[in-house]
């Protein structure tokens, strides 16, 4: 089965609605800590709005000046600019999702909501099944995951400051070169290659080279726009769900090659969670607000892709075992409302892991 299977994108995208429902029956997701950086969210909303609007304002406001001196009404050149302006800001440079992801960096807010979400998730699963055999239920997550320290080894920690820096210089690097294939789409006569070119040699390692071809075949009759917001929502996906599982991978510390192949072998999955709230986020100022629900929601796949944590001195040995997905095949034939099984019984005795914090039951293979 290919790691980008259909099945795997339609699970994934059915994991974003159940998450989202699970996180939103949080009674602690709106507390009085939340509600406040709720509204902070909004003003930044706001904020990423203007900062946005603010060029094209200057350039409209630009033409009207000159149009008291030219005749622009014959003229259809001043609304491509500040069109292709808009259009650069938000499908090429994609500065909303930018200034989104950097309050991570700025503020602790999404790691907590991720810690509480993981805690309800895993109160929710035990009320459920309360009336099950305990003996038959998974380990918790929170009650060992919180043992972990959210920024790693102390001698290998990073301060936020170093943090945030090496973001701007992912994203740099990736605005970088969006807008450097973009630009190399207008060159005469090869342009209209470019953007086909990269969505094979994006998706030929994702998919193979057939379904790529079909792609690159398609993407030469298809307007520079829609390839531009095809690729640009694919690599928005992909690094959504990068900043979605920081508060995961900050505390269990995968070497690069581990993290490489645990994204490879879910990236199907992956790309079905993060398509569905990338596009939420699109939502004008509301798209900040979905970020927190998205955070919220990914402590709920967490417990479907991965094995509950042991303590930390395992860590090491632990994250090895997290490479590949074992329960791949299962978990994608479960019916939806079945998403909880598929797990193996421990010699463990029943007890209420949720208050107890010991990793009892049943253990995701």
């Amino acid at each position: 089965m290919s790691n980008f299977d259909p099945n795997a994108i339609i699970r994934g995208a059915q994991l974003t609605i159940v998450g989202a429902l699970r996180a939103l029956q949080n009674p602690g997701l709106f507390k009085y800590e939340h509600y406040r950086q709720a509204a902070i969210a909004v003003c930044a909303g706001v904020s990423i709005r203007l900062a946005i609007a603010l060029p094209i304002i200057g350039v409209k406001a630009l033409l009207w000046f000159l149009s008291l001196f030219f005749n622009f009404e014959a003229a259809t050149w001043d609304d491509r600019v500040v069109g292709g302006l808009d259009f650069l800001a938000n499908s090429v440079l994609q500065v909303p999702f930018f200034l989104m992801t950097l309050m991570r960096y700025i503020t602790p807010t999404l790691d907590e909501m991720f810690m509480d979400s993981l805690q309800w998730v895993d109160q929710t699963y035990y009320q459920k099944h309360k009336s099950e055999d305990p003996r038959n239920l998974r380990a918790t997550y929170y009650p060992n995951l919180r043992l972990y320290s959210a920024y790693g080894e102390t001698s290998g920690r990073r301060t936020p400051y170093d943090a945030a820096v090496m973001f701007l210089m992912r994203f740099g690097r990736r605005a970088g070169i969006s807008l450097g294939i973009y630009m190399l789409s207008y060159l005469p006569v090869v342009g209209r290659f470019v953007l086909p070119a990269a969505s094979f040699y994006t998706f030929n390692k994702a998919v193979g080279p057939l379904p790529a071809t079909v792609i690159f075949g398609t993407g030469i009759f298809l307007p520079r726009r829609y390839l531009v917001v095809f690729l640009q929502s694919y690599f928005s996906s992909r690094g959504l769900m990068r900043e979605l599982l920081e508060p995961y991978f900050s505390r269990i510390r995968f070497t690069k090659e581990q993290k490489r192949r645990w994204f490879r072998d879910r990236e199907g999955l992956l790309f079905g969670f993060g398509a569905g709230f990338t596009l939420f986020m699109k939502i004008p100022i509301l798209g900040v607000l979905i970020y927190g629900i998205a955070e919220a929601s990914t402590a709920y796949l967490i417990t479907k892709i991965t094995d509950p944590p042991p303590s930390p001195a395992y860590g090491k040995e632990f994250a090895e075992t997290q490479v590949r997905w074992t329960n791949k095949h299962e978990f994608l034939k479960l019916p939806l409302a079945n998403l909880d099984a598929h797990n193996i019984e421990t010699e463990a005795p029943g007890q209420d892991p949720v208050h107890t914090g010991e990793l009892q039951g049943k253990k995701f293979t």
